[in-house]
């Protein structure tokens, strides 16, 4: 049985670069014999995260499908773009609301033991390193295994040609070897 991949960016933007980013990892998840659901997080609108509304009114709609879909899947493939030289406000809220515990799961049931890979893309040079090592940090505390080797892109406005493909070979090539060691982790820890 393939492996399940959930795929998505911290981006809410429609032309999102990293969506983007995301779209190309998913398709070399697909060329590697994993079945992947590509999403778009605007897809899911949630309330910032407060627990007195919570209180009030339960885990939104739209937060319970996102987690339903979490828990449905073996790994993530995350595009991650840098606020401020941190993760966006939007994949933490999800990450806030996702993390919640609900009557009858186990602790963090959406999260604990899942594969994930990380990409990040930026128009800047860095192509949003910085913020990666945060997504890692967040994720590896709710027992995630974030496998090593995160892809960044810089200067990301120029690296797609006018089909939508990377330009740059190195580029591409490390994008294939994130997905190859992920796919290799996936299949070793992520079946259940």
């Amino acid at each position: 049985m393939a492996s399940k991949i959930l795929a998505f960016s911290g981006s809410l933007r429609k032309e999102s670069y990293n969506q983007q980013l995301v779209d190309h990892a998913a398709e070399q998840a697909r060329k590697r014999g994993c079945e992947v659901t590509l999403i778009s997080l605007a897809d899911y609108p949630m309330p910032i995260y407060n627990q007195d509304d919570e209180d009030a009114s339960g885990i939104p709609a739209k937060a319970l499908e996102f987690r339903e879909l979490l828990k449905s899947h073996q790994g993530f493939i995350i595009g991650c773009p840098e606020y401020n030289s941190s993760i966006s406000a939007a994949l933490k809220n999800a990450i806030d609301w996702a993390s919640r515990p609900k009557e009858g799961e186990k602790p963090l049931e959406c999260f604990a033991g899942k594969v994930v890979a990380l990409t990040a893309a930026s128009p800047g040079g860095l192509g949003g390193l910085r913020g990666l090592d945060h997504v890692r940090e967040i994720l590896g505390n709710i027992q995630c295994h974030v496998v090593p080797g995160m892809v960044s892109v810089g200067g990301v406005h120029e690296a797609f040609d006018d089909e939508g493909n990377l330009k740059n070979e190195r580029t591409r090539k490390l994008l294939e070897g994130l997905m190859d060691n992920f796919v290799r982790t996936v299949d070793a820890l992520g079946k259940k």
